[in-house]
């Protein structure tokens, strides 16, 4: 068994895309999107437009088959697959939404890779509309992190796995993201420890910005070739 947790963003790094922008474009919602954009968070803004499909008449099937349909990269399966042969305790931070990521692993068949995904909790009401809600309520239990959205701070939730390797022999935290939202669980990496940023995207603009601040290894990469390529190299090394 691997000493290893891999704990993967999921937009922009697991996908290309971005799931909810694809789910926004293909389904018609741009106009009242570019509309509210400036006006809610983006959490928020995302749960209503489950609720502008709802009102169009549009299914949870719809969006499941919309889902369905964002591309997966060959090379991104491939990493996860070897990284669970490898043992390696696989994880999902993101800020999108349970019902989206579940239904595009599910799609691709790698969902039952992961031992946990830590995301925007999603249900389907008594009418069949699609809910999204904020993996923490900035009212109820505000996380007080300045770097992160109000809705989920991505540096607490490390601390959590963080606690969780060290209980049990895990050594090791190899961090794969893009976004700005990505940074503060970096700032948390230690000298044993990995980040993967994607270049030229908030992330690895941050990382390159003031160096010194991060005491992980950075592993940076371009596309889904290259971050197979370095993941596997990383992993082999690492191996007993």
């Amino acid at each position: 068994m691997s000493n290893v947790v891999v704990v993967f963003d999921f937009d922009r790094t697991i996908i290309d895309g971005d799931s909810d922008n694809w789910v926004v474009t293909q389904l018609g919602l741009t106009p009242l999107f570019d509309l509210l954009f400036s006006t809610i968070p983006w959490n928020s803004l995302m749960n209503r437009m489950m609720e502008e499909l709802h009102s169009q008449g549009r299914t949870i099937k719809d969006i499941k088959e919309c889902l369905e349909q964002m591309p997966l990269n060959p090379n991104i399966i491939s990493a996860i697959k070897f990284a669970h042969s490898m043992g390696c305790d696989l994880r999902i931070v993101s800020d999108a939404n349970q019902f989206f990521i579940k239904t595009i692993l599910e799609h691709y068949q790698i969902f039952g890779l992961f031992t946990k995904i830590i995301t925007n909790p999603t249900f389907v009401d008594d009418e069949g509309r699609l809910k999204i809600l904020p993996y923490q309520d900035d009212k109820l239990s505000p996380h007080g992190c300045s770097l992160c959205p109000s809705n989920m701070c991505k540096g607490m939730i490390l601390s959590h796995i963080q606690a969780f390797a060290r209980e049990n022999g895990k050594n090791t935290i190899i961090y794969v993201g893009d976004g700005g939202g990505d940074y503060c669980p970096t700032l948390n990496l230690g000298e044993n420890d990995h980040v993967m940023p994607r270049k030229k995207y908030p992330l690895w603009r941050r990382i390159v910005g003031n160096p010194s601040l991060v005491k992980a290894v950075v592993h940076d990469w371009s596309d889904a070739e290259e971050l197979r390529a370095k993941l596997l190299h990383l992993l082999s090394s690492q191996a007993p």
